[in-house]
């Protein structure tokens, strides 16, 4: 029996789940400006309400106006600030000292392989890192490729693979949804982590630390703030992150990782060698020595996420993306 539909109706999936995924994504803004915004219109509305009574036109739909307002605010917000941030945190990476001929190297190897895919070449910044990486922004200020000194020494099948993954993610334009959605993000990962770090918080002095201390003559612990409080804070700002941590999660699970393998796909239909290229590629990046030179920041965006495993728990990612990946680009059936 021919594997046609069955492959069509995967292809649909795929898309459903990235579609759920954008919209996840999209979520996230609207939702992290709504926790001041709809509350503060609720509460406006009703000073208003009790100072000209609730018959006035208008008055009573503080919590519409809140809605609508955080949902403008979120979105532009979040699309005016995500190429700032990136082209910020782009700019604080230390640059490759690379010679006239090697630079101009790589830029005619981009150049040539962002006009196979299809799309203008990007500008290339090729920073001094052991992570073997390359990632890809796009939005208002023009796309930018970032790519690791250490996944340029790659054999040039594997590179070029790379690039070439990276440059679909551009053509798809994947990569300017993902820029534009980036602070409402980094915001949700920076509270979550931080409520993380408060549930988890202990005492840092046993028992024994503070019979030592006693026999010194001092007890710092008598001013220490008790774990329990730490914890209770901790519950309380995961509680507030809550609605807008759960968009998140679906977001990176359908909509990223979902791209990522889309893009393994592309490259892998192109022929054998660049199939095999880009599982070296992925295969040397997720072993190598090096993830914490990569941004957190960039990790979206990237051919291979590096966060730690604190983060990753928080993004609710799968440790097995990179595997899965692997299998299907080793494997001989269609992606």
């Amino acid at each position: 029996m021919s594997s046609g539909p069955i492959e069509r109706g995967s292809a649909m999936s795929e898309r459903a789940y990235a579609v759920v995924g954008a919209l996840a994504l999209a979520a996230v803004p609207i939702v992290t400006a709504a926790v001041p915004i709809v509350p503060l219109a609720w509460l406006l509305d009703a000073v208003v309400g009790l100072a000209v009574g609730p018959d006035i036109a208008g008055v009573g739909n503080g919590t519409v106006i809140g809605v609508v307002a955080s949902v403008v605010f979120g979105l532009a917000t979040s699309i005016a600030l995500g190429p700032i941030l990136v082209d910020r945190r782009i700019e604080r990476l230390p640059a490759a000292d690379l010679d006239d001929r090697p630079a101009a190297f790589i830029e005619s190897r981009v150049d040539a392989i962002a006009e196979a895919v299809g799309v203008e070449p990007p500008p290339v910044t090729a920073v001094r890192a052991e992570a073997a990486n390359v990632a890809v922004a796009d939005g208002y200020r023009g796309p930018r490729l970032v790519v690791s000194t250490r996944l340029l020494s790659l054999p040039a099948a594997d590179r070029d693979a790379a690039l070439r993954h990276a440059m679909v993610r551009l053509r798809t334009r994947e990569a300017a949804f993902t820029t534009a959605t980036l602070p409402g993000l980094v915001v949700v990962e920076w509270v979550t982590l931080l409520a993380t770090l408060l549930v988890g918080r202990r005492s840092d002095r046993g028992p024994a630390d503070r019979r030592v201390n006693r026999i010194h003559g001092y007890e710092p612990d008598r001013e220490r703030i008790p774990a329990p409080a730490y914890a209770a804070a901790g519950l309380l700002v995961w509680l507030v992150a809550l609605p807008a941590w759960i968009p998140a999660v679906v977001g990176d699970r359908l909509f990223v990782a979902g791209r990522r393998r889309a893009a393994d796909a592309a490259v892998a239909r192109v022929g054998e060698a660049e199939r095999d290229g880009l599982a070296n590629a992925v295969g040397f990046a997720g072993d190598a020595a090096g993830a914490a030179d990569w941004p957190p920041l960039l990790d979206r965006l990237s051919l291979v996420s590096m966060a730690d495993d604190e983060t990753s728990r928080v993004r609710g990612t799968s440790r097995q993306e990179a595997r899965i990946r692997l299998a299907r680009l080793r494997s001989k059936r269609a992606l």
